[in-house]
């Protein structure tokens, strides 16, 4: 029996992950700033010959979604600097976002990336149903021009220390605000028409398109559009044939990293890579599950780094699987599986402070670990171990020594490794006894004393019962 040495693997495999784990927490990011030498922009709309270096006037439409990261700043403001090098005539930054894991120097610093820009940057709030809240809505109010989807909503403003308010022609629609809404914290929400009564947007736009014919006819950009009559012969605003509108988004594995950082994502990430390290660990195969575990840890980690969460929480998930752990290998939930339970249940309820999560993800991990301890770890360690398929007929008849009293249940050592033993036939072991293997059921193995085992007369009858009978009797 290589047990040992599969537990020793184990461990060591559950050991690295943990280490890698524990790197990736330790990470920081500090994104670069996109602006060289950032200076006042004012809109420019008597010069609408500026062109792009393959002879067309682009205007660029950023993507943000989620959690405004420091990846996402880093990619706002290396696609504002990337259009100002193309000579773009603009950029829109089309947000869906809840607010930003950002804190307020890495905050301020990109909204005057957006603010001092060389070109003219306008935030939409689209599609229909969009919101942009705390950092996100501070980012609106930065813009040039900017404009909400019906639907939409911005507010839960969050006070930013350091953050400049205003800037060119648009400073009174700031500073004739004194209730706090941007100097303190406001827990206000405006919808498209209460935003722009209360001067936080220019307008209200139900598609990109008319979000940039806007901007256009606010003078912030060069005259873009003409009218085109279709082929039912409605006269509709185009785009003229030297606009390109060019949609970009994060590229694969920022992305990636970007959506390992959503509170719901690096939740589950890290259910699954604990339940697969600890699936590994009782399995004992080729570590495919520790492979795959200990991504989904480091992309977990990854996430958790960046948002704001409470490390006791942390630890006391992690603690619930240990829990799990020490009942899976009995092969029946009992005392320490309702421990880790709890211990799951409390943690995932207060694992994220100011970033929350729905309670779909919540019910989905939840329901996910409790098939994954419940039932599919016990079957699957009753099935591998309780098989004569794994090899272990070898264990009957060998000798041992009881690590602790056995009446009927305890702990003996077989081969150098200790086993979970009940008593044959109920005959009671003392510490130290020598014994005899004589079966096994799962994982627990039975035994009987060398000498003075109590007999079973059942199936000494069954034995003579099933004894040919000889010709001459």
């Amino acid at each position: 029996m290589k047990a040992r040495q599969n537990r020793r693997r184990g461990f060591a495999r559950l050991a690295a992950a943990t280490l890698l784990v524990s790197g990736v927490l330790g990470l920081a990011i500090s994104p670069a700033s996109a602006h060289d030498e950032p200076a006042d922009h004012a809109p420019d709309a008597e010069n609408p010959q500026i062109v792009g270096d393959d002879g067309s006037r682009q205007i660029v439409v950023v993507e943000v979604n989620g959690l405004i990261d420091p990846i996402m700043a880093s990619y706002i403001k290396r696609e504002i600097a990337t259009a100002q090098g193309r000579h773009a005539i603009g950029v829109v930054l089309q947000v869906e976002s809840a607010g930003t894991t950002l804190d307020d120097p890495e905050l301020v610093e990109l909204l005057d990336n957006v603010r001092l820009a060389h070109l003219p940057v306008g935030v939409w709030v689209g599609p229909s149903g969009a919101q942009a809240l705390g950092g996100a809505a501070h980012l609106v109010t930065m813009a040039d021009f900017a404009a909400i989807a019906p639907g939409g909503r911005i507010g839960d403003f969050a006070a930013v220390q350091g953050l400049i308010h205003a800037h060119g022609p648009d400073a009174e629609r700031f500073h004739r605000h004194d209730d706090g809404l941007h100097s303190g914290t406001s827990v206000r929400y405006f919808d498209a028409e209460s935003a722009m009564g209360e001067g936080l947007i220019h307008s209200t736009a139900p598609s990109i398109g008319e979000f940039i014919f806007a901007m256009s006819d606010a003078g912030y950009l060069p005259p873009i559009g003409q009218n085109v009559t279709g082929d039912d012969g409605v006269v509709r605003r185009a785009p003229a044939p030297d606009v390109v509108v060019k949609f970009v988004k994060l590229p694969l594995l920022d992305g990636l990293f970007h959506t390992a950082a959503s509170p719901a994502v690096a939740y589950l990430l890290l259910l699954a890579g604990l339940s697969l390290l600890l699936l590994d660990f009782y399995t004992g195969g080729i570590g495919v599950a520790a492979v795959v575990g200990a991504l989904c840890g480091l992309l977990s980690a990854f996430g958790l780094g960046t948002l704001d969460i409470r490390p006791w929480a942390v630890a006391l998930l992690i603690a619930a699987f240990v829990a799990f752990a020490v009942d899976i290998q009995t092969g029946v939930p009992r005392f320490w599986t309702a421990v880790g339970g709890v211990a799951l249940l409390v943690s995932s309820l207060l694992l994220f402070g100011q970033h929350s999560m729905s309670w779909i993800p919540l019910v989905v991990g939840l329901v996910m670990v409790g098939v994954f301890v419940l039932s599919g770890m016990p079957a699957l360690v009753r099935t591998r171990y309780g098989t004569a398929t794994v090899g272990r007929d070898w264990l009957i008849g060998v000798e041992g020594t009881a690590v602790t009293d056995i009446d009927p249940d305890g702990t003996v050592e077989v081969h150098g490794a200790q086993w979970r033993a009940r008593v044959n036939r109920l005959t009671p072991l003392q510490a130290g006894e020598p014994l005899r293997v004589s079966g096994f059921s799962g994982v627990v193995l039975e035994v009987e004393p060398l000498e003075g085992a109590a007999v079973d007369y059942r199936e000494i009858r069954k034995k003579r019962a099933d004894a040919p009978v000889s010709e001459t009797e």
